[in-house]
């Protein structure tokens, strides 16, 4: 069984970045990709926007519905269609999780689940601004049994 880097995002956010390298990482030790998208936004929330938008919608509010569900149709909405093209044109084997839970739960979990993984990525947007608390980074290191790789934005010089 081909072993593979577990590649961790934000489904919600610019979940693309950091691929790029995550694939010629896979294709440099010749391993495939398990992307694990992380939702944010929970489903009730999701349910409840929607709930909101239809009522707004049968009150002939069509603008502030199309507001709300907006809320629930990320621009990303088509990320994971572009994250399989991605991969798939990289000729790396891929295979795609989405979960709403925490995300140190979620890598713990998918860790549990997947014998194969070696390695987890983490992408700038699991990494930048905080998103991540240092402690939750730690522990997660400690008890991953995988090394864990936090990948940052390129930050452009002027």
């Amino acid at each position: 069984m081909k072993k593979n880097l577990l590649f961790v995002t934000y489904q919600d956010e610019e979940c693309d970045e950091g691929l790029s390298y995550a694939i010629d990482l896979a294709k440099i030790m010749d391993r495939g990709i398990t992307i694990l998208l992380v939702c944010k936004q929970k489903l009730m929330e999701k349910f409840e926007n929607m709930m909101t938008a239809v009522t707004f919608a049968e009150a002939g509010e069509h603008k502030t519905a199309q507001e709300l569900l907006s809320k629930n149709n990320p621009k990303n909405a088509g990320a994971v269609s572009i994250l399989i093209e991605k991969c798939r044109r990289s000729g790396v084997d891929t295979n795609i999780q989405t979960t709403t839970m925490d995300i140190v739960l979620a890598i713990k979990d998918s860790l549990k689940h997947k014998n194969t993984v070696d390695m987890v990525l983490l992408s700038p947007s699991i990494t930048n601004n905080g998103k991540i608390k240092s402690g939750d980074l730690q522990k997660l290191v400690r008890t991953a049994s995988r090394p864990v790789v936090t990948m940052a934005r390129h930050i452009y010089a002027a």
